[in-house]
């Protein structure tokens, strides 16, 4: 952590959606008046039936469980889709930029996006998918990989997200883990300029596990492929059967939405649990609280939908809140170190959302691939998946952001669902290599290895004091692991395995 200080610009206090007295007041109320500020924080989204009850979670062994919202109904994609439908059912939500710079970008309206995801819920149907049945999905960065989640949420599946880039055996782990009983794939998919196989490793996988009965495959590139008959399914020739009208499965708040494996230092993957109503409140609520998100700003995650980023980030936090979200099918620095910027510029991008690692890959191409480009939409810039060093910090706010872009350093896990600990751009000044101050509700604590409390400027383990409504209910199949691995070192405490330093400022 540097001790450089950058304020809250002027502008920004004065126009963002939180300023620095509304952030404190807002965190004490979700801190001491936890459920009034829950019941009010539910109203972002569209219930079939509102909850009356907020957090009923414990820690402690006796007790212990994740609940929130326990009696309350909705389904994730009707919020994320059919609720904009009367508003903005013609505003654009998700904008596909293609791997090649020479090929042509998709967009798609909300409306679009609402026929796209219903005919594909009513394939899943067709092939037998109901409520509750695993889908696993390895899919390349494309807008059907969206639609996919949707259609999966629409009714009532739940969906297990394999990243394009693992190998066969990794996907067959993962299908047997939690059952799936239908992949979703394409015929290829392509990244950096090379076609990935993953159909072809689809079959592989299927060789190794023998739960799969359908596998629902979206022509992307148009590459051959083997379709063995009586199993695999073109997603666009299923889709011209079927209704365009698919209703959304009522659910409750803590029905599964989806499981995401994240390899643990020991041991096999682990299969994180998130549910519906809390997982989409946090996704949707840190969303808007840590971009200031504005009506008409293009939003990017340059992230995979294989990560939980991908899932909260380009998918169900955007789109619950009627953004307009973009999904980029290539990588960073290809072909030039200039194609992150160009797509900024190509597409006018308010707010870019990376990783430090893909930073420090492009400062140290020199300044010249990204002045070449123009980045004068940027209004915000955002850090993910690890912390980012000073000197990237300040290149990338510097060079990048041309120093009137605030930096979103978050920290968050898998295991979170969204941001815990970050800036808010109109209320929070920055540190370079500072993640900053915890989101409403959040309560961070860092301990020694005894598990002491360390106040005031402290360096030790992050522990996190309470529930909060986007965390993980369950290992899939072993919740005894889900305990055992981050309830019991610290007792009464979420222990994030992580090292945390505070220093005199609270930072």
């Amino acid at each position: 952590m540097s001790d450089d200080f950058f304020p809250v610009p002027a502008e920004w206090a004065a126009s963002a959606l939180f300023d620095r007295d509304r952030r404190a007041a807002d965190y004490a109320r979700s801190v001491e008046d936890a459920h009034a500020y829950w019941l009010e924080q539910a109203g972002r989204l569209d219930w079939v039936n509102f909850p009356a009850k907020t957090n009923e979670s414990s820690f402690d062994e006796a007790d212990f469980g994740v609940k929130w919202f326990a009696d309350g109904v909705l389904n994730v994609s009707a919020n994320c889709i059919d609720r904009h439908l009367a508003t903005r059912g013609d505003q654009t939500a998700i904008i596909w930029e293609p791997d090649s710079p020479d090929a042509q970008p998709r967009r798609f309206t909300y409306a679009e996006v609402h026929e796209q995801v219903c005919r594909f819920a009513n394939v899943l149907k067709a092939a037998g998918a109901k409520k509750g049945d695993r889908i696993t999905v390895y899919m390349p960065m494309i807008p059907e990989a969206a639609f996919a989640l949707l259609a999966c949420a629409r009714i009532g599946a739940i969906h297990s997200v394999v990243f394009g880039g693992f190998s066969p055996e990794a996907l067959a782990g993962r299908i047997a883990d939690c059952d799936s009983t239908l992949v979703i794939t394409a015929d290829e998919g392509c990244r950096a300029g090379r076609k990935v196989p993953l159909k072809a490793n689809v079959d592989a996988a299927l060789k190794l596990c023998t739960s799969v009965r359908k596998v629902v495959v979206v022509q992307a590139t148009g590459g051959a492929i083997a379709m063995e008959e009586g199993r695999d399914l073109w997603l666009h020739e299923e889709a011209a059967r079927v209704s365009a009208d698919c209703p959304a499965e009522p659910m409750n708040a803590e029905d599964p939405l989806f499981i995401l494996y994240t390899s643990g230092s020991t041991g096999k993957p682990k299969g994180v649990l998130h549910t519906t109503g809390g997982y989409l409140l946090w996704a949707s609520l840190t969303h808007e609280l840590c971009f200031d998100y504005r009506p008409g700003d293009i939003y990017w995650c340059a992230a995979d939908i294989g990560w939980v980023t991908g899932h909260s980030y380009i998918v169900y936090g955007p789109l619950a809140n009627g953004a307009t979200t973009l999904i980029y099918e290539g990588v960073p620095n290809h072909p030039t170190p200039s194609r992150i910027w160009e797509v900024v510029e190509r597409h006018q991008v308010q707010t870019i959302f990376t990783a430090p690692t893909a930073l420090r890959a492009l400062m140290k191409e020199g300044d010249d691939f990204v002045t070449r480009t123009s980045r004068a939409s940027l209004r915000l810039l955002g850090t993910v998946g690890e912390p980012i060093n000073p000197e990237a910090w300040r290149w990338y706010h510097h060079v990048v952001g041309e120093d009137r872009c605030p930096i979103i350093d978050t920290w968050w896990q898998t295991e979170t669902g969204a941001a815990m600990i970050a800036p808010m751009p109109g209320a929070t000044d920055l540190k370079p290599g500072s993640a900053t101050l915890p989101m409403p509700g959040v309560v961070p604590q860092i301990v020694d290895a005894e598990g002491k409390v360390l106040d005031g400027a402290a360096e030790g383990n992050l522990v996190i004091a309470q529930s909060w409504p986007g965390q993980m209910r369950t290992v899939w199949g072993d919740h005894e692991r889900f305990f055992q691995t981050y309830f019991t070192t610290f007792p009464g405490k979420y222990t994030t395995g992580d090292g945390a330093r505070r220093d005199e400022d609270g930072y």
